[in-house]
């Protein structure tokens, strides 16, 4: 060996024994690790904790394939049990070896049971069948996908689409859907006329409710009649669309709730216009009757002077034969008399007769003219008579001054009308 190896080596020598000892020199007992065999250094802990070596957390299968997966633990397969929790249906795991198989058959989706796109959790565990406290339990994720895209659409429950309705009727029906590979998530609502008093239709089961208005059909639409157009427009998460029409055509109708305001106004004032007519029909006839009382205590004064004086003139005494001439005279001088103080109420007479006929006429159009039920057909024809049976009256009796009552109700006034020699004296004669 060269002199400067072996001097070499004796220098490394000198440098471990420095190092191995202490600040004196001398080797301590702590610097000196151990002897150790080379069968300690490489022995290893063994691994005794279950576990699945090869678990994956996601699968995607597309629709009619075939799913064949083994999962694998550490440990003998033989003395452990597989199960599942929460599987879709079909599918399922060989209890002994830990097979999972699936067969995504497409009849599970056309019924339902079944959906594409939609993540399906499923719990795997593992259990030592001689050891209940050594299992496993985790979960992976399966997810079903079709190429084949099938399209939702837009079906509101309104048979060929068209409606036929009339002002003030409620338009209802449901917006369903027909649903596909991707189901309908929002629906959009548009009409081709501007309406209100509708509720908003955003997803597939919502009902449409719109109040039709009485105003709806204006006065200048010829055929009174409108017709709206109502667009369904479903949108699914891929922003595909389908759009559904609804047609509804308005007739125009009568405002029913108005007209009956209309007729009861109406048939109050004529209600109030008759009891004044009766209060003016009861003064003309207290004047006519008082009148005619006086001509008749004319007439029997006149009557009795005449007699007086013919009775004078058979006397067989002839100092009254001068009286008996002057008595008829007498009567037939009160005539002007009675003419002057009471003259005929040709008149009062015309103008009660007038009033009764036409007190007639208008309770007769009230009773003809009163509405049957809440819609009745022809409650415009008979609004529009009566304001034309008052109109005639109230131009036919146009000068007779009307009185108002003060002191006496509507049951005095009918009394007063309804009265039996009332009732005989304007009675018409028979010829």
């Amino acid at each position: 060996m060269p002199k400067r190896t072996f001097i070499f080596i004796e220098i490394l020598f000198l440098i471990g024994c420095f190092v191995a000892t202490n600040s004196w020199g001398q080797v301590t007992k702590d610097t000196i690790p151990p002897y150790k065999t080379s069968t300690e250094i490489i022995q290893m802990t063994p691994d005794t904790t279950l576990r699945i070596r090869n678990l994956n957390p996601y699968f995607t299968i597309h629709v009619d394939s075939t799913l064949s997966y083994k999962f694998e633990i550490n440990k003998d397969t033989s003395k452990y049990y597989w199960y599942l929790k929460g599987s879709p249906v079909g599918m399922r795991i060989n209890k002994d070896n830990g097979i999972l198989s699936f067969r995504a058959e497409k009849s599970y989706f056309l019924s339902g049971r079944l959906k594409y796109d939609f993540p399906y959790k499923v719990s795997i565990g593992v259990q030592n069948l001689n050891n209940p406290q050594e299992h496993i339990d985790t979960s992976f994720t399966v997810m079903f996908y079709n190429t084949e895209i099938v399209p939702s659409h837009v079906k509101p429950s309104v048979d060929g689409g068209n409606l036929m309705v009339s002002e003030g009727d409620t338009v209802s029906f449901a917006v369903q859907c027909d649903d596909g590979s991707f189901p309908l998530e929002n629906i959009t609502f548009f009409t081709s006329i501007p309406i209100k008093d509708y509720t908003v239709v955003k997803k597939c089961g919502d009902n449409f409710i719109w109040a039709i208005p009485y105003d709806f059909v204006r006065p200048e639409d010829q055929v009174k009649e409108k017709t709206v157009v109502l667009s369904f427009v479903g949108t699914d998460k891929f922003f595909n669309k389908d759009t559904a029409v609804v047609r509804i055509t308005v007739k125009d109708a009568v405002n029913y709730p108005q007209e009956l305001k209309e007729y009861g106004v109406l048939a109050h004032d004529i209600h109030f216009y008759i009891l004044q007519l009766k209060y003016t029909f009861m003064v003309l006839d207290r004047q006519i009757k008082s009148n005619k009382s006086t001509r008749t205590t004319f007439d029997l004064t006149s009557a009795t002077a005449a007699l007086s004086g013919s009775v004078v003139s058979a006397l067989p005494n002839n100092s009254g034969q001068p009286t008996g001439v002057i008595l008829p005279s007498v009567g037939v001088a009160l005539v002007p008399v009675k003419e002057a103080v009471a003259p005929t109420k040709t008149y009062e007479q015309n103008a009660a007769t007038a009033i009764r006929s036409n007190i007639k006429r208008l309770d007769y159009a009230l009773t003809e003219s009163a509405p049957i039920g809440e819609r009745d057909p022809d409650l415009v024809a008979k609004i529009k008579k009566l304001r034309d049976d008052l109109k005639q009256v109230q131009l036919q009796l146009i000068d007779v001054p009307l009185e108002i009552a003060e002191n006496m109700n509507e049951e005095q006034l009918n009394a007063y009308f309804n009265n039996p020699k009332v009732n005989k004296k304007y009675r018409t004669s028979k010829h």
